[in-house]
């Protein structure tokens, strides 16, 4: 890959560490997003440096807010003369009983799952369109179309949203912008265990054709495959990665 720029958001832990990790390794300058971890990812960020010989700044932002989200696009561009590679990971999921939800709860999830992909799409995505190179991938889930959790009813609401976002912006972002969307099942990350009480793991497992539970670094193989040139003809997808679980 030539030298090039990735933003990735929920960069501090899990999926997104992972994804930075591995584009840090094949020479990619960084511009990380958490909300409140930036010490703990700075001192990664200074490692990753040194080891691999790039660029990284690290943001801190509340992405269930429109002006964080707006300020933070202010800020990449003045530290980067281009985001070539965007990838929105950050999410979250509250997990309650269905009766005990509240719109504020809905709200909260779908400001951080599916409004704050489509503000930074859009952002950097038209930046993208106008130098006529970009990528853009999504970190949805299989619980947007093939695994429901009344307990986690917004989540699921708020990624199958993301993957209808994720095609019309490969529609409007067309020719030149590729933005596809990669749905994990299960993963072993901090908000996965929260949810794996007891002997959910291996119950849960047993319904996957591998028998384990993903790694991060699992899906982060795919999300570097979607931003390399290798991928330039795939556009539009919303892929599964569960290990085959039907």
């Amino acid at each position: 890959m030539d030298r090039k720029t990735a933003l990735i958001t929920g960069a501090s832990r899990g999926i997104g560490r992972a994804i930075a990790k591995k584009i840090a390794k094949q020479g990619f300058d960084l511009a990380l997003v958490c909300d409140k971890s930036v010490d703990i990812l700075s001192s990664i960020a200074k490692d990753w440096e040194k080891e691999y010989g790039v660029s990284i700044k690290v943001y801190g932002a509340d992405l269930s807010s429109e002006q964080d989200i707006v300020r933070l696009y202010d800020d990449v561009n003045r530290d980067f003369d281009r985001i070539d590679i965007l990838v929105n990971n950050a999410g979250i999921c509250i997990d309650k009983e269905l009766n005990d939800r509240t719109l504020s709860d809905f709200r909260q999830t779908m400001a951080v799952n599916l409004y704050a992909p489509f503000l930074l799409s859009k952002l950097f995505g038209y930046d993208m369109k106008r130098r006529e190179y970009g990528k853009i991938v999504n970190i949805s889930s299989n619980n947007a179309d093939k695994c429901f959790y009344p307990t986690t009813i917004d989540y699921d609401v708020s990624k199958a949203g993301l993957n209808v976002l994720t095609k019309d912006f490969a529609i409007e972002l067309a020719p030149f912008v590729n933005v596809n969307a990669v749905c994990p099942g299960w993963v072993k990350t901090d908000m996965s265990s929260d949810l794996m009480i007891g002997d959910i793991e291996e119950l849960e497992a047993q319904k996957i054709l591998k028998r384990r539970i993903a790694m991060p670094q699992d899906i982060a193989s795919l999300v570097l495959f979607l931003c390399s040139d290798d991928a330039s003809y795939i556009n539009g997808e919303v892929i599964t990665i569960d290990g085959g679980m039907f």
